[in-house]
């Protein structure tokens, strides 16, 4: 089975003073990090444990939005 790529957008927060993840698809799955590796990491976290509690509760996936662009961060 293809994993699903879902789409990840980060961006800074003044508020929190540090990086905001989140996974649109995936209703309320963010996650915070001090720089944006650390929310990259963390939401990466965040989107397995939703995946799974979804797959245990026998939820439906929901289906990846078409990406525009694929980036990659070192």
């Amino acid at each position: 089975m293809r994993p699903q790529r879902y789409t990840i957008s980060i961006s800074y927060s003044e508020a929190d003073q540090g990086y905001i993840a989140q996974v649109p698809e995936l209703a309320f799955c963010s996650a915070f990090g001090v720089t944006p590796r650390d929310a990259l990491d963390e939401v990466e976290r965040a989107m397995a444990a939703w995946l799974d509690a979804a797959r245990n509760e026998d939820k439906p996936l929901p289906e990846p939005r078409p990406a525009k662009a694929d980036f990659h961060v070192d």
